[in-house]
């Protein structure tokens, strides 16, 4: 089967669905999402967006925080390009139905959160990102130029390169392969411009806080497309997700310790004054390592966190939903320390992209996570990540509707997708098997803090892993996991091959062999050039 649609958006969390708002007026959207349309990281999103929306705040201010908590690796140009362009980013928000909290002055409540020096926090109590994604999801189901293909996973990518079996020294997109998962049918997608907006990539690692979807789709088919990718070695772990049995790594956000949480260990002893003058407010890969240092030197499961001190009804007003979920699995934030560990998080890495969110692919464009803009350096400030995606969705979609307007050649014709002598899998176990493997490879080797012995163990156990799921991938008919486990494994082989390349400890990246930060030698970006197209089809 094949489609024709001038706008292809594949992803439904705040970066894809503001961009296909910001175009649809002007042409035809298909929307793809590989699960329902609001099952997306935005949707688990608590601490907020920041913003300057205050008079004692300043761009400066803001800038310089980013680049604090970047550690120096984030391109400033890109810095006050977002952080400049974030007022307007609110307002369009507001426009499309999101409700921020307001104080009892009925102004935005704005809250602070680590490594933030001013409260320029916008948020809708704890549920900051399930109010974004409401709100743009009710606005996108509403406008009848955007068609939405829910359950339905993209492929590969279709290239001008791919079609006429050649290199090219300029590459265009021309659309994508997308597997319905509920018929399993591939349909070709031929569109003018193909918008990259699949999230990050925390499923690659055993313990995380991202929804199942985060399998890092969009980095794996871009770069075998032939996109560049960049910084993959900066996998930022979350410092404080919930530690309890039953808990699927739930997040309690940094707010909690932006209102005043303060971690301590089993002991009662608050260690954060020992590793930064921020305290708990330090940016989030120094509490990160903090924690794992703490629990590593007592063999604890965990650290808690503490806002006991603050009275029960701002707790609950505050954090009602982080609130209402410990209260479900025992623990009473109003009187008990919750018990927390770091879990991965945020890739700051990605699809390496230039101002206007475009790889070096003509017409393919990458925006939120999946990208690497150049805004978070080696470490992501906090709330500056769904600020990133609804600002460069519309630079993005300003880009596109210009040349959309430059009347462009007729949709380039695609061809329709190719299963050669594939046949059905009746060995499933080692889609299962394997999945779980590269995982706990990860967490063990590539997490918090490194080694080159362990990142070449892990790239030797990747590469053999690599070679059976490609030997598979060619001889069974394509499934839903397939896809998947296939995109996180080249996933993980870019951010070991990026960490080994990287001899500095900076951000993000620990690693005992360079201890050291090295402001002399070091690379700003660690660059990937995308592999030669060589996809089914």
């Amino acid at each position: 089967m094949k489609t024709t649609t001038d706008f292809l958006v594949i992803g439904s969390g705040i970066a894809g669905l503001s961009y296909a708002l910001k175009v649809a007026d002007q042409g035809t959207v298909s929307l793809i999402t590989k699960r329902a349309i609001d099952d997306s990281a935005t949707q688990l999103a608590q601490g907020g967006i920041a913003t300057v929306f205050s008079d004692s705040d300043s761009f400066e201010s803001h800038a310089e925080d980013t680049m604090v908590a970047g550690a120096d690796l984030s391109d400033p140009d890109i810095v006050d390009l977002v952080v400049q362009s974030g007022p307007e980013a609110i307002h369009d928000l507001i426009d499309w139905g999101v409700k921020f909290s307001r104080n009892q002055d009925n102004l935005y409540d704005l809250t602070r959160e680590g490594g933030h020096s001013q409260r320029r926090i916008l948020h809708a109590k704890d549920a900051t990102g399930r109010e974004i994604e409401r709100a743009l999801v009710e606005a996108a189901l509403k406008h009848p130029n955007i068609t939405l293909y829910q359950n339905h996973i993209a492929v590969d990518l279709i290239t001008e390169s791919k079609v006429l079996q050649k290199k090219l020294h300029h590459n265009s997109c021309l659309g994508a392969y997308v597997l319905d998962i509920n018929t399993s049918e591939v349909i070709a997608f031929g569109a003018q411009f193909t918008i990259l907006a699949t999230g990050g990539a925390g499923k690659v690692y055993f313990y995380t806080c991202n929804p199942d979807i985060a399998t890092g789709d969009g980095i794996a088919i871009g770069w075998r497309a032939g996109a560049t990718v960049a910084n993959m070695e900066f996998m930022q772990f979350h410092p404080t997700t919930l530690y309890h049995p039953l808990a699927k790594s739930f997040l309690i956000s940094e707010a909690v310790r932006g209102e005043g949480g303060i971690l301590r260990r089993a002991d009662g002893y608050a260690f954060m004054p020992d590793y930064h003058k921020l305290k708990d407010l330090a940016p989030r890969d120094i509490v990160a390592r903090a924690i794992d240092s703490e629990m590593k030197k007592s063999g604890a499961d965990c650290v808690f966190l503490d806002i006991t001190h603050k009275e029960a009804d701002f707790i609950k007003g505050h954090f009602p939903m982080i609130y209402e979920t410990c209260l479900g699995f025992g623990i009473d934030m109003t009187k008990d320390p919750i018990p927390v560990v770091p879990a991965t998080h945020y890739l700051c890495g990605g699809l390496s992209v230039d101002k206007n969110g475009e790889t070096n692919i003509h017409n393919l464009f990458a925006i939120g996570e999946v990208a690497c803009t150049g805004l978070h350096g080696a470490n992501r400030l906090a709330s500056n990540s769904l600020l990133e995606g609804v600002v460069f969705a519309k630079i993005a979609a300003e880009v596109s509707l210009s040349r959309l307007q430059e009347q462009l050649p007729a949709t380039p014709q695609v061809p329709p997708w190719d299963c050669g002598n594939a046949t059905d899998s009746d060995e499933e176990v080692i889609v299962a098997h394997n999945w779980e493997e590269i995982r706990r490879c990860m967490w063990n080797y590539v997490g918090i803090v490194r080694s080159d012995k362990r990142l070449q163990r892990a790239m030797n156990r990747i590469q053999m892993i690599q070679r059976e799921i490609d030997e598979y991938y060619w001889n069974f008919h394509l499934t839903s996991d397939l896809i998947e486990l296939r995109n996180i494994t080249t996933v993980a082989q870019l951010i070991v091959q990026s960490a080994l390349s990287r001899h500095e400890s900076r951000g993000l990246h620990y690693t005992i062999d360079y201890p050291e930060r090295d402001d002399e030698n070091f690379h700003r970006d660690t660059i990937i050039p995308g592999a030669r197209y060589s996809g089914k089809g």
